[in-house]
Order: structure tokens, then C-alpha cells, then sequence
């Protein structure tokens, strides 16, 4: 039993895809809807760089989810593997997006669209500079949040993501974040500040969050395929008003990744398949769960070697 999971922000990289793209008419003519949808030059962007540009969140969320579905276009339609087969379908944040599209919910032009405006909400939800993200590494989620319960007085950090276990990832305004570093320091635990430009997942989203409670409202939702996990519950979503709902939530709330995995093995689930740039998500899986299964599907002999 598997599952599908597709990276989110941070997989990205320039030149991804580049091999799909050169091959397949399929990926060629998704590259091209996208140009065209987003009014950008998203393709030279991906394919070219410069990196700079490619790392802007306007642009990096609609490249990631991009190369995510025509990966999975080139599974289906080129090597005639059913993905859809899966028990669940799964994504980290952003990720959660090409979810929904590959599992059929939202069309591709629909999503792409959304994903620029997201990108663009989220982006400018905060100034520049006043707000970031700190990775918090070989520590325990208990522990964080016990660490942030008792110094709540000196400052606001919030759990933005919650990976696995030695991997949570907090947001909050600059300042906090350095008095949290000071702290981790006192407890002897590592943390690197990450390259972001906005403290994502977090209440300082709360202009994002509004912005995009109304663009999903306006989104085409059909009945999918296969069965979503939510990031915000870690739980099955069973219904178009609850998803909309949670991925409304999704811009201000914790991801519940390592929850999502655990609930997904308890459900049966072994092997996982990653759909995207990178392997960050397999990574994280085998931290998660050491005898788990994981694929990264990467290039055309990754799919290859492909067993389900």
C-alpha cells in the first residue's frame, strides 16, 4: 500500500525538470499553459534561472507545483503507471496544491493561477525584513513548545512546521527570533536561520489568510480520485467546504507533517513516492518511520526503477 506526496517550497532548484521537459511533448505543452496563464516567462525562469528570480514566491510556488504535475502527467501518460492507486495523496504546504491537482480536484490551470496569487499574498503579507523562519534541529516537538510556553513573556515565535522528530522549523518577527536563538543557545540545541523572506505558517499571515479565503472561494473543486490528508488536521479531508476551509487555515497554521505520515503508516501505508524536485520529503519520511519505503522521482530513471 503507498501513498503520493509532493514537495512544497525550498525543493526548488534551477534546471529542474529540464530532462522532462527536453523529452516530452507533455511537459512542453504545460510549460507553455503556464507561460501563457501566469503572464510570466515561468519556463525560462525554471529552466534558465537565475536562481534569485526562481526563489521569489510568486514565482517558486506555481514553478514547484509545475514541475510536480508534469512529473506525474509523465508517469501516467508516458510509462502508463497508475498513481492513482494510492491509498492516500499528500503535500507539504505548498505541496498540498499538486496534491489536489494530480488527485483531480482542481484543474491545472486553476491551480497554477492560485498558486501565483498565493505566492503573491504570502509574499507581501509582512514588510520585507521584519518577519523569518528558524529551523530548531535534534529536538523534539514537546520540548520546543514547553520552551516556547515558558519564555511567552519575552517573546512570540509560533511552530510553523513540524517535520519529524530533530527537524521543526518556528516563524515569527525578526527580534523574537533572535531572543528564541538566545535561549536555544542556553539549551545547547542547533537551529539555523533559513533564507526566507516572510515568517510563513504563522498569525503574522493574517493578510494572506483574508486574501485567499476569497480566491478559493471562487475556485471549480470536482470530486477527485483519490483520499487527501490535510496539513492542518493530519486527518482525511472529506469534503470540498472542509478543504477549502483548511487550506484557507493552511497560510497561518502549523503543517502536521510528521503527524500525517504516522497517521498514513497507521493506516497501512509503506511505501511513499515523491512526486517533485528534491528529496526533502523522503528524507524527512525515513526519519519519521526508518523501515518506510521511499521513492524520489527526480528524472526518468527514478520512475523507472519505480515499484508499486
Amino acid at each position: 500500500m503507498f501513498s503520493v506526496i509532493f514537495p512544497g517550497q525550498g525543493s526548488q532548484i534551477v534546471g529542474m525538470g529540464k530532462e522532462f521537459y527536453e523529452k516530452y511533448d507533455v511537459v512542453k505543452k504545460l510549460f507553455q499553459e503556464a507561460d501563457e496563464t501566469l503572464k510570466i516567462p515561468i519556463s525560462k525562469i525554471i529552466l534558465e534561472g537565475p536562481k534569485e528570480e526562481l526563489d521569489i514566491t510568486i514565482n517558486t510556488q506555481p514553478a514547484i507545483f509545475l514541475i510536480s504535475y508534469s512529473i506525474f502527467q509523465v508517469i501516467k501518460k508516458e510509462f502508463n503507471i497508475d498513481l492513482h492507486q494510492a491509498k492516500y495523496f499528500a503535500g507539504h504546504s505548498l505541496g498540498e496544491y499538486s496534491a489536489i491537482a494530480c488527485a483531480n480536484y482542481l484543474d491545472f490551470k486553476e491551480t497554477i493561477q492560485v498558486l501565483k496569487k498565493r505566492g503573491d499574498a504570502m509574499q507581501n503579507s509582512v514588510p520585507k525584513g521584519e518577519g523569518g523562519m528558524l529551523a530548531v534541529l535534534g529536538n523534539n516537538i514537546e520540548n520546543l513548545e514547553k520552551i516556547l510556553k515558558d519564555n511567552k513573556d519575552k517573546f512570540l515565535v509560533e511552530i510553523a512546521n513540524d517535520n519529524s522528530d530533530g527537524q521543526i522549523v518556528v516563524s515569527g518577527n525578526n527580534k523574537d527570533l533572535d531572543n528564541l536563538i538566545l535561549v536555544l543557545k542556553d539549551n545547547k540545541i542547533k537551529n539555523i536561520r533559513l533564507p526566507v523572506s516572510a515568517p510563513f505558517h504563522s498569525s503574522m499571515m493574517k493578510k494572506a489568510t483574508e486574501i485567499m479565503n476569497e480566491e478559493l472561494k471562487q475556485l471549480n473543486f470536482k470530486k477527485g480520485s483519490n483520499v487527501l490528508i490535510s496539513n492542518i488536521t493530519a486527518d482525511e479531508i472529506f469534503n470540498f467546504d472542509e478543504l477549502k476551509d483548511l487550506l484557507t487555515k493552511q497560510i497561518e497554521n502549523r503543517v502536521r507533517w510528521r503527524e500525517s505520515v504516522l497517521y498514513m503508516i497507521d493506516k497501512g501505508v509503506k511505501d511513499f513516492i515523491e512526486i517533485g524536485p528534491g528529496k526533502v520529503l523522503s528524507g524527512l519520511v525515513k526519519r519519521i518511520k526508518k523501515d518506510a519505503n521511499v521513492f524520489s522521482i527526480n528524472n526518468e530513471e527514478d520512475i523507472k526503477n519505480l515499484k508499486i
